[in-house]
């Protein structure tokens, strides 16, 4: 939650639950203002997954209804909970996202036999091109491949010293990785490591990195390079329902989890609608899309806050 509060200026707020004086469960939440989604108290933005991490269910329980009970206080909109699994069928939920994760194999070999057969070729094809990937980089020069990326999309991008201050926090959990060819990176991944599990969170590339084989080949060089570290699953993250990515994820031999993200509506009447393919949403990208990049870049961070 710390990178949520800092760099964007969302006020947190962290609930804990304790029996006894031992902590028995946590729940961070960050309170976060956006003209397009209104007044809300997440947990958490700008991350995938969110709500109570518990040891025991009354404890969840517990902050949950105090999550609930801050929200009315407030008097925000919501109170949304990025749960994994559905918790309570008095809350409005929306399905609009699934999440992709499974286990990983310490041998390459293994790794790229469980890709299938189109994707497959793609990694084969950057192998053959002389594609080299690699960890370790500075900040800045992953941030500056994935505001390209970013832009192309249409989307805001990230302030520079976020991708600064998530090294700085998380350490050696938090790793750059990069693909390079003759020399010249063309794509790069900001990826996060907890327990076994590694989780890239940050993909971008240049326009050179938009070939068909420089993306399969850096997911591919990136499991077996976890692998090595200990992990033994991958978390591919969320994807809308119907995209390019959630198809190229499933293309890649994920299967898709539906996430359960749900909401206590408070002043709100509805849940918002968070789906980047909604209509509404198609002006202000194809606008952002033809902004020149300096100028992207320059009010990226200010938009950027509003969308988590």
């Amino acid at each position: 939650m710390w990178p949520a509060g800092r760099p964007f200026g969302h006020r947190p707020y962290f609930l804990y639950a304790e029996t006894n004086g031992e902590i028995r469960g946590v729940l961070p939440l960050a309170r976060q203002k956006s003209l397009l989604f209104g007044d809300a108290l997440v947990s958490a933005p700008f991350c995938v997954y969110g709500g109570a991490a518990a040891t025991e269910p009354d404890a969840r329980t517990a902050l949950e209804e105090a999550a609930v009970e801050l929200g009315e206080r407030l008097g925000v909109g919501h109170v949304e909970f990025r749960n994994l699994t559905p918790r309570r069928d008095d809350w409005v939920r929306r399905a609009s996202y699934a999440t992709f994760r499974k286990a990983i194999a310490a041998a390459p070999e293994q790794n790229l036999l469980a890709i299938p057969r189109k994707q497959r070729a793609e990694v084969r094809k950057g192998i053959d091109r002389g594609l080299v990937a690699h960890a370790g980089g500075e900040p800045d020069a992953c941030w500056e491949l994935y505001a390209r990326s970013v832009h192309r999309h249409g989307t805001p991008v990230y302030a520079r010293r976020y991708f600064r201050d998530l090294a700085s926090a998380f350490g050696a959990d938090c790793e750059f990785f990069f693909v390079r060819r003759e020399g010249r990176p063309v794509a790069s991944l900001l990826s996060f490591y907890f327990r076994d599990e590694v989780l890239p969170y940050y993909a971008g590339s240049d326009r050179a990195g938009r070939d068909g084989e420089v993306h399969p080949f850096m997911y591919w060089s990136l499991m077996n390079h976890a692998a090595a570290r200990g992990a033994r699953r991958f978390d591919f993250g969320r994807s809308p329902v119907g995209s390019g990515g959630y198809a190229f994820k499933k293309n890649f031999g994920f299967e898709p989890q539906p996430l359960a993200y749900e909401y206590h509506l408070v002043r709100g009447k509805h849940a918002p609608d968070a789906d980047p393919k909604s209509p509404k949403y198609a002006l202000v990208v194809n606008t952002w899309r033809r902004l020149p990049r300096w100028l992207a870049n320059r009010l990226g961070p200010w938009a950027a806050r509003q969308i988590g």
